[in-house]
């Protein structure tokens, strides 16, 4: 044995046996077999004191800390949940509240927005793209000349593409009975003034200096393409809900169970991604944002919750899209257990409620464990990284591998592990 040979076989003797042998085989990817994730977004805040993780009844004016309402069964025994979500309880058994989500951004709503999109905190170097555009990017649309990504709600930074480019950004629309702004023709274009249109619109691009290849203007001239193509009858007929049974649209509910609606409806037309925003402020007065008075009026937000998201999961279900659909209900922080000045709730980051149904996981009502005012974290945490890798394996997206924001290697999930006893 010569010098070199006598150090190695010593190092390696020194090193403790798992080190020495090398890393262990890789832990299987966990893969589910959803095709579509419909986010439904509950911005400012949603309790989970007072909706999926309920606790001993509080009392506001004596400031005594605990659940604004009273709790009911569910279809799952020993799981409980607010009094005012009575449709989900009986559903329960295709549902997971996941009540030990967390992370560290508590007083500011938009870190904390951008956190739950993006899973990362907010960077000065590089633009993470959201959770919504990481599917776009990994899966595309479902079907060919579909969006890959629509947002119903307003646009926001945080839901956009990031390093990812414009390609893989959202179309978006607040109006559930006109569509996307923009993509319809105006009344007066018929099918050949469109046809002189496009011919003018391509020999001006002929006409043009070349240009280099990729950047702003080639993203702005295949965002023109894909409008023009979904502004036909096949995608845009998607916003005629005055098809629907009027006794199904009614058990949707208003403007966020229309949106809900609609947003099946972009499923059965390919979407891949959507995001339906549920921050509506004219029910309670503030959203879910409930600090002050506006918890008063909370139980109405909830039922409309309850109504909306229990109606999709019966419609899916009738569809045959339950299993193909993951449904997915998030929102920035929980809620602490007493009451500000004003009879209202303040922020928490360190254990809160977000909702899995559907997507064919092996639902179990709920999942983790927080102590008896839902304040800290008792049994499975799940940092937000390890929220996005479940959604991601129920995609069947591999959550280990990493993205590229130029030539830098960026983990998809931020090295999230999903819940496994969801894929049992």
């Amino acid at each position: 044995m010569n010098r070199r040979e006598f150090l190695a076989a010593g190092a390696a003797a020194a090193l403790p046996t798992s080190v020495a042998a090398g890393p262990g085989p890789a832990a299987p990817l966990l893969r589910g077999r959803a095709e579509h994730c419909i986010m439904v977004w509950l911005g400012g805040g949603m309790g989970q004191i007072d909706t999926f993780d309920p606790k001993r009844l509080g009392d506001p004016g004596k400031k005594v800390a605990g659940s604004y309402y009273r709790s009911i069964d569910t279809a799952v025994p020993g799981v409980r949940v607010c009094e005012h979500l009575p449709k989900l309880a009986r559903l329960m058994d295709r549902v997971t509240a996941v009540r030990t989500v967390n992370h560290d951004v508590i007083d500011e709503h938009a870190a904390a927005t951008n956190r739950m999109h993006t899973g990362r905190r907010v960077s000065g170097t590089v633009s993470y793209p959201s959770l919504g555009s990481v599917v776009a990017h990994e899966r595309g649309a479902a079907v060919e000349g579909a969006p890959p990504y629509v947002l119903i709600g307003y646009p926001n930074l945080t839901r956009g593409p990031g390093f990812l480019g414009a390609e893989h950004g959202f179309l978006y629309l607040t109006d559930t009975s006109r569509g996307p702004a923009g993509l319809a023709r105006p009344a007066g274009v018929g099918d050949d003034r469109q046809a002189r249109r496009m011919a003018l619109l391509e020999a001006l691009g002929e006409a043009a200096p070349e240009r280099p290849a990729g950047g702003v203007v080639d993203d702005y001239v295949q965002a023109q393409e894909r409008s023009f193509a979904l502004g036909g009858p096949e995608f845009m007929g998607a916003f005629d809900l005055d098809g629907e049974a009027p006794e199904l649209r009614a058990a949707y509910g208003g403007e966020f169970g229309q949106r809900c609606l609609l947003a099946r409806r972009l499923v059965q037309r390919g979407v891949r991604f959507l995001e339906v925003s549920h921050n509506l402020n004219f029910l309670n007065g503030t959203g879910w944002d409930v600090h002050n008075d506006g918890i008063l009026d909370q139980h109405r937000l909830i039922a409309e919750m309850d109504a909306a998201v229990a109606t999709l999961i019966v419609d899916l279900e009738a569809h045959a899209l339950l299993d193909k659909t993951l449904i997915l209900i998030s929102t920035e922080f929980g809620r602490p257990p007493g009451f500000d000045g004003g009879g209202g709730r303040g922020h928490q980051g360190s254990a809160f409620s977000c909702v899995l149904a559907g997507g064919g996981l092996s639902h179990c009502g709920a999942h983790g464990e927080t102590d008896e005012l839902a304040r800290e974290i008792v049994r499975d945490p799940v940092g937000v990284p390890d929220l996005f890798a479940t959604v991601h394996a129920a995609l069947g997206i591999d959550y280990t591998k990493d993205l590229f924001a130029g030539d830098r290697p960026v983990p998809i999930t931020d090295g999230g592990t999903p819940i496994a006893r969801l894929f049992g």
